[in-house]
């Protein structure tokens, strides 16, 4: 079978099973957000915090419960690696820096993952287990929160409430998260996927000698770091490693883990304002630009300059073999366009063009189909601001579901669209504009200086600041400045963004609905996820085009 049959059978597979699971994944998220009916065990949780699920918030409550709600799982993360050492099962290691944990508390809080260490020789079970794992719930969980409120400022009327995030927290988490996590572990160790609490064995090699393998509770923790777009590998290679992704098949369905929630909840947005075709339109455009990206990443490792790779039949340096060119180009598209950021493949050892595509798939705003909730609200705001564009074209007023976009709404759109970009590209000009930081980065950090260890750096922080978490190996991460400015840069691209969500979902739900006139733009019709497409591509590129020459088109052009 031909190269291209292979992509197009990989593709057709893929697309079959989020098909299949669009409809009643989605369903079943709107039913989880919409009931009124709470379970046994989340009546327990709400006596004990002290919180009436009857009630709702109005967007500042909801957002200070948000922050309060991280704030607590950042000091909790740092405290568990301070006293790693008197934990039961810390398999002997040490408590991380400070610098360190301060990074990998937020890391993991904020749903980005970003690791500047070697997991299974720097955090013993217990934090992997009670810090990283919980969190790997929790962050998801208060993702897709935030998405349902927005959804819900489209949907009511008249209201001063958004819903109330402790029962969205916690039914997401129970009812969405947790169940599905375990049939993913299940699945994972059916695959082969380690899940034990051996620590480290001495085993013998074929070469007669003796190696130190780590074991440890892999299957559990890599299901919900796919399914919540965490990201975060139990090993340092990640899913690139045998015992966190042993067969091709297992990748396969690992990328199906990726994409599951943030491709279905267009139907969740869809069902919730009663009108489902506005999810399909959401979906047609997140999923137009995945294959675009996907096309154009595997093109660019199949087509690889150079001796060894045409030899190679592409590009196979830093690729596991067992997944070849076209299942870690798969993977490593769901991953960007998604924020997982995990890997089964290098992503520095790409081409420099296939590298740039997985760049400009987190500098698009990962809204194809984007992290688990943090997808379907960010392309909601890129939606709002297309239709405001349609709406000046044609001298009306604009409107999205029946909300006027006016002043306010537009304001809280452009301030979304522009934290993060401020955030990657000022943070990259400091890493070498401050003398000190420079000759430290340039000294320690870039491996290979030039352009790709400019593009190293630029790809760290774009990774940090959209909340992905993969990186250019060839960067070490793991120092005073990269530890602080890369936390800090995971902070603001988290939270940031979420205030000005919530904002604008309570501007809209504070709205009444108007009717549809024939002024109207359908959003529901192709030329509108055309114009969301555009508006995508044009943002991004007038944004990130120049810093763009800089690394990844100036290295392919050499």
């Amino acid at each position: 079978m031909s190269t291209l049959w292979l992509f197009i059978a990989q593709l057709a597979t893929l697309i079959g099973v989020l098909v299949a699971l669009y409809r009643p994944l989605g369903d079943y998220m709107a039913a989880t957000y919409t009931s009124t009916r709470d379970l046994r065990g989340e009546r327990g949780i709400y006596r004990l915090i002290g919180v009436n699920s009857r009630s709702e918030q109005s967007w500042p409550a909801y957002l200070r419960s948000v922050l309060a709600f991280s704030a607590a799982g950042i000091l909790a993360v740092y405290a568990l690696q301070r006293v790693q050492e008197v934990l039961p099962y810390s398999l002997g290691l040490p408590p991380a820096g400070e610098h360190l944990a301060f990074n990998t508390a937020i890391s993991f809080v904020t749903n980005t993952n970003w690791q500047s260490y070697s997991p299974e020789v720097t955090l013993g079970y217990a934090v992997q287990l009670g810090g990283l794992a919980v969190q790997n719930f929790l962050s998801a969980g208060v993702g897709i929160a935030v998405a349902v409120a927005l959804i819900r400022g489209f949907a009511y009327r008249s209201r001063g409430t958004i819903g109330n995030f402790w029962v969205d927290l916690t039914r997401g988490t129970l009812r969405i998260l947790l169940p599905l996590s375990v049939l993913a572990a299940v699945v994972l160790m059916v695959g082969g996927v380690i899940q034990n609490f051996n620590g480290f064995q001495d085993v013998a090699t074929i070469t007669g000698g003796t190696a130190v393998v780590p074991g440890g509770p892999v299957a559990s923790q890599e299901a919900i770091k796919l399914l919540g777009t965490n990201g975060g590998g139990f090993f340092n290679a990640n899913s690139a490693h045998p015992f966190e992704n042993p067969t091709p098949w297992t990748s396969i369905f690992e990328v199906v883990l990726m994409l599951a929630i943030p491709f279905s909840l267009p139907r969740t947005f869809g069902r919730i304002v009663g009108d489902n075709r506005q999810g399909y339109a959401v979906v047609a455009a997140m999923a137009t630009l995945f294959i675009v990206s996907l096309s154009l990443m595997t093109l660019a490792e199949l087509t690889g300059a150079g001796t060894a790779p045409q030899l190679a039949g592409g590009a196979m340096e830093g690729k596991e073999t067992r997944f070849w060119i076209l299942g870690s180009t798969l993977f490593a598209t769901a991953s960007t366009t998604t924020s997982t950021g995990a890997v089964n493949s290098m992503h520095d050892s790409f081409t420099s063009l296939g590298g740039g595509v997985a760049l400009v798939n987190m500098m698009l705003g990962e809204v194809a189909p984007g992290g688990v909730g943090a997808g379907i609200y960010g392309i909601l705001v890129v939606a709002i601001i297309g239709v405001f564009i349609a709406g000046l074209m044609v001298g009306r007023t604009p409107e999205y579901l029946g909300k006027k976009i006016g002043a306010r709404e537009m304001k809280l759109a452009s301030l979304y669209i522009l934290t993060t970009p401020t955030l990657v590209l000022v943070s990259t000009a400091l890493s070498f504009a401050i003398p000190a930081v420079h000759d430290d980065v340039v000294a320690t950090s870039i491996l290979n200086p030039g352009v790709h260890g400019f593009t190293e750096v630029l790809y760290a922080f774009t990774s940090a600041a959209n909340n992905n978490g993969s990186a250019f190996a060839g960067l070490t991460a793991n120092t005073p400045w990269f530890d602080t400015a890369l936390g800090v840069a995971m902070m603001l691209g988290r939270f940031l963004p979420i205030v000005f969500v919530l904002a604008l979902a309570g501007s809209l739900a504070a709205q009444d609905k108007v009717p549809a006139t024939a002024g109207t733009l359908p959003t529901h019709r192709p030329q509108f996820f055309g114009l969301v497409i555009g508006v995508v591509v044009l943002v991004s590129a007038l944004t990130y085009f120049p810093v763009l020459a800089l690394g990844p088109l100036a290295e392919g052009l050499q």
